[in-house]
């Protein structure tokens, strides 16, 4: 029995850019190995496993090592293939259950708006090894519940840093975000992302990231609606906006073609009765 599994790129509108992830809609639940295993199988920063319930789509994220408690762009290709393959109709709000609890996507326009709750980092004491490991002299080391945020002096350091993974693996965080404001122009703050310890080197678009990002940059702006851009080497942008509930509201675009056709790979999996 053939499952089609969809790539879509995520966070941008140049094709074979933003960051890549794997959705797969399952007709039943599988167990934890079987995702797992496909999850490995994709080579992915992610795949998104979704089966549907009555008032929405249960939605599982899967490194090729590990399940991960929130991901940003598995999220919005999930939302994009729904709407794409009629499992949702166009104008009809993606309602997705988590472990992290209720997400929600939405079509603005040419964007998808996706509605995550906000995860300010708190100012903390850099670790031993952190900041070595990065090769940098931080402004700032804040820390939320899933990551360590650091503010660096200029976009031009953020671009150039080259961690030492062997090192930044032993720090106890799911990853690392570094950022700084914005010198290239249309954007407002520059950001990377280093995962190492759950299987991801650098994410090239980390949309998680940016409920860390939102909180911290639109204070330090005095704004509350800001566009960053994820400088790896895929690269992509981000809008940000923080509503008055203090949720971060990511409004985000998938990859599209000189067309207009989305960028999307269709895969083939073989599945084992």
């Amino acid at each position: 029995m053939g499952l089609s599994i969809v790539q879509v790129d995520a966070f941008t509108a140049t094709p074979f850019a933003g960051n890549p992830a794997a959705v797969c809609v399952l007709p039943e639940p599988r167990d934890d190995r079987w995702m797992q295993d496909v999850a490995q199988e994709m080579n992915l920063s992610e795949t998104a496993f979704l089966t549907r319930q009555a008032d929405g789509f249960n939605l599982r994220w899967f490194t090729p090592v590990v399940e991960v408690d929130l991901c940003g762009h598995a999220t919005l290709a999930s939302a994009h293939v729904l709407w794409e393959t009629g499992h949702l109709q166009s104008g009809e709000q993606a309602r997705f259950h988590t472990r992290s609890g209720l997400l929600l996507a939405e079509r603005k326009g040419a964007w998808i708006e996706m509605d995550f709750p906000a995860q300010a980092a708190e100012a903390v004491s850099p670790p031993p090894g952190l900041l070595p490991a990065l090769g940098v002299t931080a402004i700032y080391v804040g820390k939320n519940q899933f990551d360590y945020l650091v503010e660096v002096e200029s976009e031009e350091i953020v671009r150039g840093i080259q961690p030492d993974f062997s090192r930044l693996v032993t720090v106890e965080a799911r990853g690392v975000i570094v950022t700084s404001r914005a010198r290239t122009q249309g954007y407002d703050f520059v950001s990377r992302f280093f995962g190492p310890r759950v299987g991801v080197n650098e994410d090239p678009v980390t949309g998680s990231a940016h409920c860390c990002l939102a909180p911290y940059w639109c204070s330090k702006f005095g704004k509350d609606q800001l566009v960053g851009y994820q400088a790896s080497p895929r690269g992509g942008v981000v809008r940000v906006r923080m509503d008055a509930g203090k949720h971060a509201r990511a409004a985000i675009g998938v990859a599209e073609l000189p067309s207009g056709a989305p960028v999307e790979l269709e895969l083939i999996v073989e599945v084992q009765p």
